[in-house]
């Protein structure tokens, strides 16, 4: 029987709770794997995903804004026909750099200090708030690789946590169960031996 152990991956990209949103999304995008485990003093707490952290950093509210956005145009401040055609001849950049005036700051400063929190609000979450915690889709290191395959079947997953004693030593995904299939490890060889002497004699 091929057991999860024979066909495991060991050395596995992990997070801890305190990792924030910012340095896991750089992590995954970095390694180019779409989720990772998330362990805490060696024990496994839960899994947080690329797809996790993008609607996270999505549903946030963005960078605090010291303006007044609520100002509407007045008669003198309207712009005229003149200023769109002397708008035209600005240089392209202007255009871009308009596209920051909400941020309540200089865009030359916010360029130059883009580790502040007040322009970097993925760095003041961390993956704690992002992660799934339970249930956690695990087996141990001696469960059959069919049951693996099973799992994942069954739940709609790529990937199953192999975890012994609740800490994290490897993880099996589809694709391992697929080249263990197409290296025929799944393929389990019967002898039956003819017990019959009577066959076995020699006329």
């Amino acid at each position: 029987m091929l057991r999860l152990r024979d066909i495991m991956t060991t050395d596995t990209l992990t997070v801890s709770p305190e990792t924030t949103v910012r340095e896991a999304m750089e992590l995954l995008s970095r390694h180019h794997v779409s989720g990772a485990p998330v362990v805490s003093g060696g024990k496994l707490v839960g899994v947080v995903s690329g797809m996790d952290l993008m609607s996270f950093a999505a549903a946030l509210s963005g960078v605090p804004t010291g303006g007044d956005n609520n100002q509407e145009w007045d008669e003198l401040t309207r712009p005229t026909a003149r200023d769109e055609v002397d708008d035209e001849s600005e240089m392209a950049s202007a255009f871009f750099s308009d596209l920051w005036e909400d941020s309540g700051g200089d865009v030359t400063d916010r360029m130059a200090a883009p580790a502040q929190p007040e322009w970097n609000m993925l760095e003041e979450h961390d993956v704690g708030e992002v992660m799934t915690r339970t249930p956690l889709m695990t087996l141990g290191p001696e469960a059959s690789a069919e049951s693996a395959a099973e799992l994942m079947r069954t739940n709609g997953i790529h990937r199953v946590l192999v975890t012994d004693d609740g800490k994290l030593v490897g993880i099996v995904s589809a694709l391992d169960i697929a080249t263990a299939a197409a290296d025929h490890r799944f393929t389990s060889r019967q002898y039956v031996f003819n017990r019959n002497e009577a066959f076995n004699e020699r006329e």
